[in-house]
C-alpha cells in the first residue's frame, strides 16, 4: 500500500485513530506514529480508544513522548460521517469497540478473522505495528522526529520481546531505521519504574497456581487482574524451560480473560485460542502470542469447569505437533 493514499482518504474529513480497547505499548506507539505522519502531511486526527490504560509502562509511554490520547467517555463529538482508522486491530474483533464513526481505514500486524471492506487496508505480518507505521516514513521520505522514532522503537522492542517473538525482516530493518534517529534517553528512561506493588500479587497467584502438561503450562489468576499483566506473565510462564505454550487466564467479574504464548513449532497461538474457545466466547491473534475471552453468562457451558478449556487447548496442541512431526 502507498501510504499517502490514506492521506489523501482522510483529507477534508475529521479523522480519528482508534487502537484497540486497553492498548498495549505498540498500539499506542503505533498510533502516536501514525498521528505524526498524517500531520506533516496536513491531516490532523485524533488518537482514541476504550477501556483504559491499565499498564504502568504504557501510561508512562504518555509522559516520556508527550502522547495524547481520548478514551471513550471523553469523545462527545464523533459523528457518522467522521473518518476513523484502526490501528493494531481490526473491525469486529472482539477486542476493539465499534465507535459511531466510519473504519474506512485499517493498519494491523494481526490475521484476519472477520473481513471488513475498507477504503485503505494495510494488514501484514511484522512482529510490531510500529514496524508498519515505521515504514510509512521510510517509504516515503517523510521527516521523523527524535521523540517519535522512540516511541516506535520502543513499541518494536516490547512487541517483538526484544527480537525474540515473531520478529520478521521489517522489524529489523525499521528498527534500525528508528533506532539512528531516536531519543535514546527517552528510550532508556522506559525501562525505569514501570512495575507496581500490585502486579506482585499477580505473579505470585500464578505461580502457585502453575501446572504443566505436556510442555503446556497452564496459570490461574483467581484476580480481576488487567489484560496488559496477564500478557507479561503468560511470557513469564513461558520462559520457563520446560513450556513452550503457556496459557494464563484470569477470572474477573465479566467473565475469564485468556493469554496464551507459543514456541512451539506448528502451532500457532492465535489458531489454538481460537479454536478452544469458539463454543464459548472468542479468541485470536497471531503465531507467537494471542488472547481470548469467555464471557460470565457462557461460564454455566463448560462442561467441566474452565478444565473443559484446558482439555480442548491440549487437544488443539496436540493435534499440531502430530501434523508437524
Amino acid at each position: 500500500m502507498n501510504p499517502l493514499q490514506l492521506v489523501e482518504l482522510l483529507k477534508g474529513h475529521k479523522s480519528y485513530i482508534q487502537t484497540h480497547d486497553y492498548p498495549d505499548p505498540d498500539a499506542v506507539a503505533s498510533a502516536f506514529g501514525l498521528q505524526s505522519f498524517l500531520k506533516l502531511h496536513g491531516v490532523d486526527a485524533q488518537i482514541c480508544y476504550d477501556g483504559k490504560v491499565e499498564k504502568l509502562s504504557t501510561k508512562k509511554m504518555f509522559e516520556v513522548f508527550g502522547i495524547t490520547m481520548i478514551q471513550a467517555e471523553e469523545i462527545t463529538e464523533m459523528a457518522e460521517e467522521d473518518y476513523i482508522v484502526t490501528v493494531d486491530s481490526q473491525k469486529y474483533n472482539a477486542n476493539i469497540t465499534d465507535f459511531i464513526g466510519d473504519e474506512v481505514a485499517c493498519i494491523d500486524h494481526h490475521p484476519t478473522y472477520i473481513e471488513c471492506s475498507y477504503q485503505y487496508k494495510d494488514v501484514r505480518t511484522a512482529g510490531a505495528c510500529a514496524s508498519v507505521i515505521a515504514e510509512y516514513f521510510y517509504q516515503t521520505g517523510t521527516p521523523m522526529s527524535p521523540t517519535v522514532a522512540a516511541a516506535l522503537a520502543y513499541g518494536i522492542k516490547i512487541d517483538t520481546n526484544d527480537f525474540l517473538r515473531g520478529v520478521t525482516d521489517l522489524d529489523i530493518e525499521m528498527f534500525a531505521y528508528v533506532y539512528k534517529i531516536a531519543d535514546m534517553d527517552k528510550i532508556k528512561s522506559m525501562y525505569h519504574d514501570v512495575l507496581e506493588l500490585s502486579d506482585l500479587k499477580a505473579y505470585g497467584a500464578a505461580i502457585d497456581n502453575i501446572h504443566i502438561k505436556d510442555s503446556v503450562g497452564f496459570a490461574c489468576i483467581p484476580l480481576d487482574c488487567p489484560d496488559a499483566l496477564i500478557a507479561i506473565i503468560s511470557d513469564f510462564i513461558l520462559s520457563l524451560n520446560v513450556v513452550d505454550i503457556s496459557v494464563v487466564y484470569a477470572v474477573r467479574k465479566d467473565g475469564v480473560k485468556f493469554s496464551v504464548r507459543s514456541e512451539r513449532k506448528g502451532v500457532d497461538a492465535g489458531e489454538l485460542v481460537q479454536k478452544a474457545l469458539e463454543e464459548y466466547g472468542n479468541g485470536g491473534g497471531h503465531q507467537a502470542m494471542a488472547g481470548g475471552f469467555i464471557p460470565k453468562e457462557n461460564l454455566d457451558r463448560l462442561p467441566a469447569g474452565l478444565g473443559a478449556v484446558e482439555e480442548k487447548i491440549m487437544e488443539q496442541a496436540a493435534v499440531k505437533k502430530e501434523k508437524v512431526e
